[in-house]
């Protein structure tokens, strides 16, 4: 697996980190990663070592406020300069790989910023993967924390407070809970404003599912306690027959970190391979 670094500037004018990871010769497909809320793309080098192995590209960038991103940590002015930097993202993958097929793949808020960049941008895509999409949270948000949201959503936008998220609920493994505490990466913050946009755009996309315009690998772990199963299973009922639905049994939230890792994306793995056979026909 060889590597090289990513880099532009967002149309406001941030410094955006990425990585690409790629396989010795000619790829399949380059398949682009959007990552989860308070992490980074470094978090996924043992997903591109799988991918690469198979003859995939797997390119990720950090997000705005994340990892080695410019930006408040935790904020984005308004959900649609998140999909512009999507849509930024995938111009500059394809400019290195103008002759690859591309799939677009999100991790929890990185899989509802893509479901709903599918759903809003119709992009030309192969397909879409996502796994423990945030469309709903597995647990009922404070209603303090909701009703400050609210008050402060125009009034004081940048306002970031703590994620809440469980840790120990990322994974069955501990040594990757152990390593996500450590990672001087990571960070627990999310704005008034992101926090709200990321409620309001689940509840959209859920709304929206059956105007998907693409094949879709949906995945979520059953044991999931921060993202919610069931939106998913909602999700997949309404968009019908472009929304492959696969749940797995007692996984927690980050499946790719759970210890049956490798059965996961392999599994991604074989259903991407899929659709290059169906468009090769």
């Amino acid at each position: 697996m060889k590597e090289e670094q990513l880099g532009w500037v967002t149309r406001d004018g941030l410094k955006m980190y990425g990585r690409i990871w790629k396989p010795g010769g000619e790829p399949a497909a380059v398949i682009c990663l959007v990552h989860g809320l308070g992490e980074h793309i470094g978090r996924y080098e043992h997903v591109a070592s799988f991918l690469t192995d198979d003859g995939y590209v797997l390119t990720g960038f950090d997000l705005r406020g994340h990892g080695r991103s410019e930006g408040p940590r935790g904020h984005a002015p308004t959900y649609d300069l998140l999909m512009d930097d999507v849509e930024d993202f995938l111009r500059e993958a394809a400019q290195r790989y103008p002759k690859a097929v591309q799939f677009l793949y999100g991790h929890s808020l990185g899989g509802n910023l893509v479901v709903n960049f599918c759903l809003r941008r119709r992009p030309s895509l192969k397909g879409a993967v996502v796994s423990g999409p945030a469309f709903r949270p597995a647990f009922r948000p404070p209603v303090w924390k909701l009703t400050m949201g609210k008050w402060v959503y125009s009034l004081w936008p940048k306002l970031a407070m703590p994620n809440g998220l469980e840790r120990a609920a990322l994974s069955r493994d501990p040594a990757v809970v152990r390593a996500y505490e450590a990672d001087p990466l990571v960070h627990d913050k999310i704005s008034a404003r992101l926090g709200l946009d990321l409620l309001n755009s689940g509840e959209w996309a859920l709304t929206h599912a059956a105007e998907l315009p693409l094949p879709l690998l949906l995945m979520h772990g059953s044991g999931d306690r921060l993202t919610s199963p069931q939106a998913s299973e909602e999700f997949a009922r309404k968009a019908g027959k472009f929304c492959t639905l696969k749940i797995w049994n007692g996984l927690y939230h980050e499946i790719h970190n759970d210890p049956e890792k490798a059965e996961v994306v392999a599994f991604m793995a074989a259903w991407i391979r899929k659709q290059l056979v169906k468009n090769d026909q």
